[in-house]
């Protein structure tokens, strides 16, 4: 039979996972926003128009896809509240801690976003915007983590080749925000892009997936050849598997003129693929 502290804990995994979903869903909505050319559809923040919060009366496709978007917010406000008070229940402060920073993360994206629609999609903004997903994303599997209670972190190779792998994820996904400011998915037709050359960064940005795949690798092996615990193979294992896919949609897209519905999937991959080099890291560290 489960005893109180049981069922607390399992309350707050749930909420731990609403925030990982609900963290990558709205990189999606996000992407929606921009791959349908929806960006100022509601053209000023907070405000969806000079007269009222909401697009009433002058209600047309993009306004109703940014306006929805916006309204997505709330969800993640109220996913950050219930886990929040899932973490107090469980009466643990390290999970207490992590979800207040979760929670700060939600009116941070908003004031990030308002920036955003104020500058016309400032195409460095927008990027910011979709990074900080990434970093509450990271967070929310955190939380899942320590509900473990996972012992002291370790040390040795495959824990440093794990660090590695985690920085170039992020290398790798900030020249993917350069490469989509250089595209030609703007989220408004009147928006500027960055001026950068697309050919050149998206070979950069391909050059740094392969640096990733090969790091990812590396880490297998060593996590093999010393032994490691199964679930750190696992988790790396799952992780290669994202790579791959997130690659080969990635190289699809570019060859097809950056079709919309594969653009939202490549959105939809990286959230994925943040999350599981997340958990990767955390299962190497803490075997």
């Amino acid at each position: 039979m489960s005893t109180v502290q049981d069922i607390r804990v399992r309350q707050a995994r749930w909420a731990g996972w609403a925030s990982v979903v609900a963290n990558i869903g709205i990189i999606v909505t996000g992407g929606a926003v921009r791959l349908t050319g929806s960006g100022l559809g509601c053209p000023t923040w907070p405000r969806c128009t000079d007269e009222a919060f909401t697009p009433h009366g002058e209600l047309d496709y993009h306004s109703a896809i940014e306006f929805g978007n916006r309204m997505l917010t709330f969800v993640l406000v109220a996913v950050a509240v219930a886990t929040f008070a899932a973490a107090l229940r469980t009466r643990r402060q390290d999970l207490v801690r992590l979800s207040v920073i979760l929670g700060l993360g939600i009116p941070l994206q908003a004031v990030i976003g308002g920036i955003t629609v104020l500058t016309d999609l400032n195409s460095w903004l927008v990027a910011l915007h979709l990074l900080l997903s990434m970093a509450l994303i990271g967070l929310s599997v955190r939380f899942l983590q320590v509900l473990d209670r996972p012992g002291a972190p370790v040390g040795g190779p495959a824990a440093a080749l794990a660090w590695g792998v985690f920085a170039t994820t992020w290398v790798v996904l900030y020249l993917g925000t350069i490469v989509t400011g250089a595209g030609p998915h703007a989220g408004d037709a009147d928006t500027a892009r960055n001026g950068l050359d697309p050919l050149q960064w998206s070979q950069l940005h391909a050059d740094a997936v392969f640096l990733l795949i090969g790091l990812t690798v590396g880490l297998i092996v060593t996590l093999l050849a010393q032994g490691a615990p199964r679930t750190s193979v696992q988790a790396a294992v799952l992780l290669l598997g994202v790579e791959l896919a997130q690659g080969v949609i990635g190289f699809v897209q570019y060859f097809t003129d950056l079709p919309v519905l594969l653009v939202g999937a490549h959105l939809l991959g990286a959230g994925i693929l943040f999350a599981s080099v997340t958990w990767t890291l955390l299962r190497v560290r803490h075997p």
